[in-house]
């Protein structure tokens, strides 16, 4: 038996103090709140059951001594059962506390943690008796107790970031070189062996796919798949035990801690995906495991006419309501908790747009966007949306506020156009390289708000999108009718793998365009992890439920990959070697003041400036650039250089001759995208170059 204190009810969730732990626990509409400890994580009845007393604000809060770190724990809520409402209470059902640091596993699927019968004609409608407490993950009371040893965040500008998106399994699950044990966790990708390894490739940032508690679906059980990807969150607070080398309740916090240590002491950051739009509740017959049974009034939209169904523009059955001010207090509680806590350095929102919806319309002006700007901690951080949803005027690319970075489709997609249409939107591509003025720069804002990536978790991958045509999502067993259909992407002549070196050389070609295309565009380059050794999955566009080989990386490299990996890491280098690549202001396209020159000048193969007609008589399809570093802020701290850069694109199926300014006449070829160059430089002679099909170039000005 416990002693009780009417507690405190800040802050929500278990704080432990020397003589025991505080609960409390938000819930309006709530008749009564008991709070449940137990032994393991699978008991069929608690240790012990407190009935909470307390309430203020609509938080209820209790205080119990002798509660130490570790303890298992959960809520029982009561009040209303009226669906039709919008009000799903059930006392015989076991909840997760919101705030929970750490949970101890996924959901154990039994028709137990469904609010209602499973079995009733009713549905929803209809009521369960049944207890779940086997069934329903634990919430564990968490202390903090781990030392940083002074280790702090890189703090890494913007126009010096590069990103690199992850899955933390995924990275090194089928890692030989580094322990067992630790394959496919946050020990692994906080190892030396693979931070050395994207030391070395130049990485700066880490985005890691989602890592907050998720559950895998019912359905996806029922199929033997599961959620791989994780972007259905039941905890917001907690690292996902997934990812745990030791999968104790509560380790995952300090392993995740240390993998943040161990980067950052190698200066580089962590961004994490976050998924504040939606839970993995589902829709009206989703399971109950926390929020639903807390208050569903308060924490989902639902639709105004009829709130026993959820107002959805996520495409997952539910959308949270971030317009609720106890909502919004949790995203922000947690997202500081990620910042204070666990030392991230920034957050990529998935479907942002979906936040920005207090009214059911997007409005960039919203609660959410105001409260991040004003707030001291969180308004420091890098701040990245994914800017769509799936709801009405959800594709919001360009329209966030001047703080936050967003995923670029447009630049995506124009890039993958002009080299698989052979250059047919030549002035789209240039706006896309020049970091998307017409998106970002009337708004204040600066070319790193566009983050530039060419593929990404979500669709192929780099090699699946030069081997693929069409997507091959069969083992996801929805009858290949997940993912997109447009994918931009060819085969060459094959579908899938090959061994015809015509092929081979011409995929080969087209990646290092890619490359090339990506590392020299202003505005905050991101690579999909595993796109620098040839990361296929076989065709997949949609693998959010392959935790397997589909999924994971190859790391047994042969003279292709390896090759390939090579460029890579070459053209990142010429990226931090060069001002001019990295610029902190758009251009201007006009005379840099005490010289002749402009500051980009755009150049057909006849040597001669772009005109207006010519962007859109449809006649060019190559173009040069000439980027000028003459007279650029010097802001760099590290030794750069900041001499001027000539690129090409030849899109086409021709060889071109490309002629150059006569100054350029002893330029160095510092990287091009034909496989069969290895060595760089490479000098040249004349103003006029021959320019192979399908590829890119950089000249260095002598």
């Amino acid at each position: 038996m416990y002693n009780l204190k009417p507690g405190h009810s800040y802050p929500q969730g278990a704080t432990v103090y020397e003589d025991g732990t505080n609960f409390s626990i938000y819930s309006e509409n709530a008749t009564a709140v008991s709070l449940e400890f137990y032994d393991t994580p699978y008991d069929e009845y608690p240790s012990e059951t407190i009935h909470l007393k307390e309430k203020d604000g609509y938080i209820w809060h209790v205080f119990v001594s002798g509660i130490k770190p570790g303890t298992l724990y959960n809520y029982r809520i009561d009040g209303p059962y009226k669906p039709e409402l919008g009000l799903r209470f059930n006392k015989n059902k076991l909840l997760i506390d919101p705030y929970a640091r750490a949970i101890t596993s996924d959901v154990t699927w039994n028709k137990s943690v469904y609010g209602y019968d499973t079995d009733s004609d009713q549905k929803d409608l209809s009521f369960s008796t049944e207890n779940d407490s086997q069934f329903v993950p634990k919430s564990v009371v968490y202390k903090d107790n781990f030392d940083w040893k002074g280790v702090e965040n890189p703090d890494i500008p913007w126009n010096n970031t590069l990103i690199y998106e992850t899955h933390i399994k995924g990275f090194t699950k089928l890692r030989a070189d580094i322990g067992e044990n630790i394959r496919g966790t946050y020990s692994g990708l906080g190892s030396q062996k693979m931070i050395d390894y994207l030391k070395d490739l130049g990485i700066t940032a880490v985005e890691i796919m989602p890592a907050q508690q998720e559950v895998t679906a019912e359905y996806l059980y029922d199929k033997k798949l599961t959620n791989y990807w994780g972007y259905d969150t039941i905890g917001y607070f907690a690292p996902d035990i997934r990812f745990s080398s030791t999968k104790k309740p509560g380790d995952q916090i300090n392993e995740f801690k240390n993998m943040v240590k161990n980067l950052h002491e190698n200066n580089i950051e962590v961004i994490m995906d976050v998924v504040y739009n939606h839970t993995a509740e589902g829709n009206e017959l989703g399971p109950t495991l926390s929020f639903k049974g807390i208050d569903n009034l308060v924490y989902y939209k639902l639709q105004a006419d009829n709130p026993r169904y959820y107002y959805d523009v996520t495409g997952t059955g539910n959308s949270l309501d971030a317009g609720h001010p106890q909502v919004l207090r949790l995203i922000m509680d947690s997202l500081r908790y990620w910042i204070t806590e666990m030392h991230v350095d920034g957050f990529r929102f998935d479907l942002a747009s979906a936040l920005a919806r207090q009214l059911y319309d997007v409005n960039s002006l919203s609660a959410f966007f105001d409260i991040i700007y004003q707030d001291p901690v969180i308004s420091r951080v890098k701040l990245i949306a994914e800017p769509w949803d799936v709801g009405p005027g959800g594709y919001q690319v360009g329209e966030f506020p001047p703080m936050w970075a967003e995923w670029n489709g447009k630049y995506r997609d124009a890039i993958r156009h002009y080299w698989k249409d052979r250059g047919g939107n030549i002035s789209e591509f240039a706006t896309r390289i020049s970091g998307s003025p017409d998106l970002y720069q009337t708004s204040g804002r600066r070319p790193h708000s566009s983050i530039n990536y060419v593929t990404s978790h979500d669709g192929f991958t780099m090699y699946d999108l030069v081997s693929y045509t069409n997507k091959h999502n069969e083992n996801n067993l929805n009858d290949n009718k997940d993912g997109t259909d447009d994918n931009i992407s060819e085969n060459f002549g094959i579908e899938g793998k090959t061994e015809d070196n015509k092929i081979k050389y011409l995929r080969n070609k087209r990646i290092r365009s890619f490359f090339i295309t990506l590392l020299t565009s202003q505005g905050s380059p991101m690579i999909l992890g595993g796109d620098e050794i040839m990361r296929t999955q076989n065709g997949n566009n949609n693998a959010y439920c392959q935790d397997n080989e589909i999924s994971w990386y190859d790391w047994n490299l042969d003279d292709e990959r390896l090759k390939l990996l090579n460029f890579v890491k070459n053209m990142v280098n010429i990226r931090k070697k060069y001002a001019v690549l990295r610029r902190r202001n758009f251009f201007k396209g006009e005379i840099i003041p005490g010289t002749d020159i402009k500051d980009v000048i755009w150049v057909k193969p006849d040597g001669t400036e772009m005109s207006e007609e010519d962007w859109t008589s449809g006649n060019n399809k190559a173009i040069g650039v000439i980027l000028t570093a003459i007279g650029m802020e010097r802001v760099f701290s590290e030794p750069v250089s900041y001499d001027n850069l000539m690129l090409i694109f030849n899109p086409t199926e021709d060889k071109i001759n490309f002629s150059i300014p006569k100054r350029w006449k002893k330029a160095q070829i510092i990287i091009d995208s034909l496989p069969e160059h290895e060595n760089f430089p490479i000098g040249i002679s004349d103003t006029v170059l021959n320019i192979e099909p399908q590829s890119a170039y950089i000249l260095e000005e002598p």
